[in-house]
């Protein structure tokens, strides 16, 4: 089992920055892939971006690139967001998750689930 917390999430205006972080805690957490998804008011959930179990491999979804960078640091045990150029349909409940698949785009979500964190940017 892997447990997953998110933090960082807020209230931002348009324009400017968030960085969401994940914290992993269970066995070989390390070895799994890690990705953020986020879900907006009566839109379905849909993958921002992942990293493998190395973070030499990237994926981003296209409306997020140039935008938002992810990142891990196996020694915490933690993968980040940094969101930047926030714009108002950013908006939306973010989830950490874990993978022990490196299967991009991820359409069939991941393994494993953090509660989510909210991100909400202003006009």
């Amino acid at each position: 089992q892997v447990q997953l917390v998110e933090s960082g999430g807020g209230v931002v205006q348009a324009g400017g920055s968030l960085r969401l972080s994940c914290v992993a805690s269970g066995r070989f957490v390390n070895n799994y892939a890690m990705g953020w998804y986020r879900q907006a008011p009566g839109k379905e959930r849909e993958i921002v971006a992942a990293v493998n179990w190395s973070g030499k491999r990237l994926y981003y979804a296209d409306f997020v690139k140039g935008r938002f960078t992810i990142s891990r640091d196996n020694a915490k045990n933690s993968v980040y967001l940094q969101m930047n150029s926030l714009i108002p349909e950013d908006t939306a409940v973010y989830y950490c998750a874990a993978s022990d698949l490196w299967v991009p785009p991820f359409s069939n979500g991941m393994n494993y689930w953090g509660k989510g964190a909210l991100v909400t940017v202003s006009s």
